[in-house]
């Protein structure tokens, strides 16, 4: 190995241990402080039966290899699959967890009980046809396999027909989807989901889509870092699949880390094709919210796909919010590795240029959040680990709320579309109505 080499190779291998998420369980993330002490019909009011209880049950769609373990259960690795499948994967918060001690737990700053979240049942309901699809010669003229097409259809039909149900016993009728990053594994994603839709009052249909990731080892970020481009497609069709779906009010996007460049390549060319076809692409796709947490992407490429390219134009009547963090060290590394003038994850408002600053004033539904104050060991999951941070993507989401104290959101102004959160925002504890 050579001398230059080696720096690189000692910073790609603390990035991996960093990031590595793969876990058998982990606690229930910190109640966010805009819970404390809150009344608990107010923060789950009127749920269905069916959600009150310590299981969380996942719509998952996924283009990981399914595999089976020593003792014949499913469970998803790292490989890629040429096909798509959907199903159910159950999550538990805590062991025979009680939904109103569950409940009693989920408002308090500190808890007495210890939460585990742990895995449960993974339940494939339906596959898709490989991609591509295979082509054939019909009158002179080739074109994709008749049966192969009637054969996906007949698939997206059982998935509607799956969101048609979850959607019965939901409050609102739209989902939460989330897109996880670089090494993490069907479970820790999954319980990533789970705690939020959790803390997000159990309100939408939670939708897990993960795509081959959590190789590990000194190649394990090339390796995810392509995976996340083989994904792209398979999340394409699946955001067009969803917005066929007449019965879905509004989508809410969060992604994490790498999968920011994955929802943000995706939702691009999903708009691009629609524009194409001369659609109403907001009122298509009916995203309310994009949340890019943590973003392990190059702020130039980030800027050119929301302003130049008009990504921010085709989201409804919510917003785009990305949550940054000058103590996020894998993003610190990632920017090392790569050699980038700034990544997107620790941008600051000094680092917007006069022109920059310009353009981002005139895309007003495009908000960046720096988070500031404790977090996770490693400052990378603090979106769900800080509860200020959490706090502030249930205003966002929940409630709706636009930056700002007159808003409901009292956050510190520091630039063009910019805010500063503490530790303990919001500071006023105001509880949301």
């Amino acid at each position: 190995m050579s001398p230059s080499a080696k720096p690189w190779r000692f910073a790609l291998a603390v990035f991996a241990a960093i990031v590595l998420a793969g876990c058998a369980g982990r606690p229930l993330m910190p109640t966010p402080n805009v819970y404390h002490g809150a009344e608990e019909d107010t923060v789950y009011p009127e749920l269905p039966v069916e959600h009150k209880s310590n299981t969380v049950d996942l719509l998952y769609v996924s283009d990981r290899k399914p595999e089976i373990d020593d003792n014949g259960e499913l469970f998803y690795g790292y490989g890629r699959s040429p096909s798509v499948a959907f199903g159910s994967a159950i999550v538990l918060i805590g062991e025979n967890t009680t939904w109103e001690a569950l409940v009693s737990q989920s408002v308090v700053a500190e808890r007495n009980q210890r939460l585990e979240l742990k895995m449960g049942a993974i339940t494939e309901l339906g596959r898709f046809p490989e991609t591509p699809h295979p082509a054939v010669m019909i009158d002179e003229v080739i074109q994709r396999d008749p049966a192969v097409i009637k054969q996906a259809r007949e698939v997206e039909a059982a998935l509607h027909a799956e969101l048609s149900r979850r959607l019965a016993l939901a409050n609102k009728k739209e989902v939460l989807i989330f897109v996880h990053g670089y090494n993490n594994d069907f479970n820790d994603a999954a319980f990533t989901l789970a705690e939020l839709w959790h803390f997000l009052g159990r309100e939408r249909v939670p939708i897990l889509y993960t795509w081959p990731a959590g190789r590990g080892g000194l190649k394990g970020y090339a390796y995810d870092r392509e995976s996340g481009e083989f994904t792209i497609f398979h999340l394409k069709n699946f955001l067009k699949s969803l917005a066929a779906a007449a019965e879905v009010d509004k989508m809410h996007i969060i992604a994490h880390s790498r999968g920011t460049d994955v929802a943000t390549s995706a939702i691009r060319e999903v708009f691009l094709e629609a524009e194409a076809q001369g659609l109403d692409v907001r009122g298509h796709f009916k995203i309310q919210n994009l949340v890019l947490a943590a973003p392990d992407m190059d702020f130039d490429v980030l800027l050119q796909r929301i302003a130049a390219e008009k990504l921010g134009a085709g989201v409804g009547l919510g917003q785009i919010t990305i949550y940054t963090s000058q103590k996020d060290k894998a993003i610190g590394i990632a920017q090392q590795l790569f050699g980038s003038l700034k990544r997107l994850g620790r941008v600051q408002a000094a680092d917007f240029t006069p022109t920059q600053a310009e353009s981002l004033k005139q895309i007003s539904d495009l908000q960046f959040v720096e988070v500031q104050g404790k977090s996770d060991r490693f400052g990378h999951g603090y979106f769900h680990s800080s509860p200020a941070a959490s706090s502030d993507l249930i205003l966002v989401i929940r409630y709706d709320r636009l930056p700002g104290a007159e808003h409901g959101r009292p956050m510190q102004p520091k630039g063009v579309n910019f805010w500063v959160i503490d530790e303990d925002y919001p500071k006023d504890r105001t509880k949301p109505q």
